[in-house]
């Protein structure tokens, strides 16, 4: 059945499907329960599975990320919602050295079956410790996966797929997203983790993008094909694993590339990508490869130094047609 509604709502059912099938599955995390989820993603779902399932936390992310492992490695299904990615810095040992390596630890007697969701990006004037896009960050660590879903599809699919997955799954959303809209299948087959997704056909140059910035790429796109340039854009979805087939069969298509991370520019997830199409593509390239990150400033206050220090449309076009100009 297709139906349009939004990022937020997408996610929400997600959960709530996932929960009617799976008498494992819970959700966990501060404000999750009689506030509704920061966002709003969990509204109404106390009054339906009640206090065991939808748990409120205190404000111990460490602890309540610790007892989602505990959980998970005991035969449950956890949902552990992280209010901000800034926020998952608290609990950064508990998912790397517990969550990610206990299946290594443990000589591969015992899994983690856990999916941390948590809020991502700037531009809502949310100020420098509620703002930031640290899932490059993630990506870089063995033994976890790192969802980014943009699309209202990718949004309801991935709390399944991670559900399924026998490891901890990382979700980030960008908190910019939950209010946009798209269409729905819910009998549609999920695109598997791992795999990127060629949102926009084009042969003048890719645009590799995830989240949030998909969006303003292909509105960068929209805006250069009434200049005479095809981009095509590829919404990456999984930053880990990469899909390197897919990045790599779109380099020898456009031969020019353009990369757009909402994470700093230093050890970017963007710089990753450039490495492996260095490494595995060199030859296809007609020109260097650019990148459009965020500033290497905290994210500030002010809504004009805000935008000022992110991703824009505007700058992944300026980006694009200094590409084309490139030799």
């Amino acid at each position: 059945m297709k139906k349009e509604i939004t990022y937020r709502e997408a996610v929400r059912m997600g959960i709530d499907t996932a929960m009617e099938k799976d008498k494992r599955v819970f959700l966990a995390g501060e404000d999750v329960g009689k506030y509704g989820g920061t966002y709003a993603v969990s509204m109404g779902l106390l009054e339906k599975y009640g206090p065991e399932r939808i748990v409120d936390t205190p404000l111990s992310e460490s602890g309540f990320t610790g007892m989602g492992i505990g959980a998970a490695m005991n035969g449950m299904r956890p949902i552990v919602e992280i209010m901000t990615v800034n926020f998952s810095l608290l609990a950064l040992d508990q998912i790397m050295n517990n969550a990610a390596h206990l299946l290594h630890m443990s000589g591969g007697q015992f899994n983690v079956p856990l999916v941390i969701r948590m809020a991502t990006g700037a531009g809502k004037q949310l100020a420098a410790q509620h703002s930031h896009s640290l899932e490059g960050w993630y990506a870089h660590i063995p033994g976890i996966k790192v969802l980014t879903p943009a699309t209202v599809q990718d949004a309801f699919d991935m709390i399944h797929l991670a559900l399924a997955d026998p490891d901890p799954v990382l979700v980030f959303e960008n908190a910019l997203l939950y209010n946009t809209k798209g269409e729905l299948d819910t009998s549609a087959e999920p695109m598997a983790i791992g795999k990127a997704k060629v949102m926009r056909e084009g042969k003048d140059l890719t645009v590799f993008a995830y989240g949030i910035n998909l969006l303003k790429a292909l509105d960068a796109a929209n805006a250069l094909e009434k200049e005479g340039i095809d981009a095509e854009v590829v919404d990456l979805r999984s930053l880990r694993p990469l899909d390197d087939e897919t990045i790599m069969a779109s380099v020898a298509k456009t031969h020019r590339v353009l990369t757009v991370d909402e994470g700093w520019r230093s050890g970017s997830i963007s710089a990753e990508i450039m490495a492996r199409i260095n490494e595995q593509a060199f030859f296809e390239l007609d020109a260097p490869m650019r990148r459009v990150c965020s500033e290497e400033v905290p994210i500030p206050y002010p809504r004009h130094l805000e935008e000022a220090a992110i991703p824009s449309a505007e700058k992944v076009a300026a980006a694009a047609r200094a590409l084309m100009e490139d030799a």
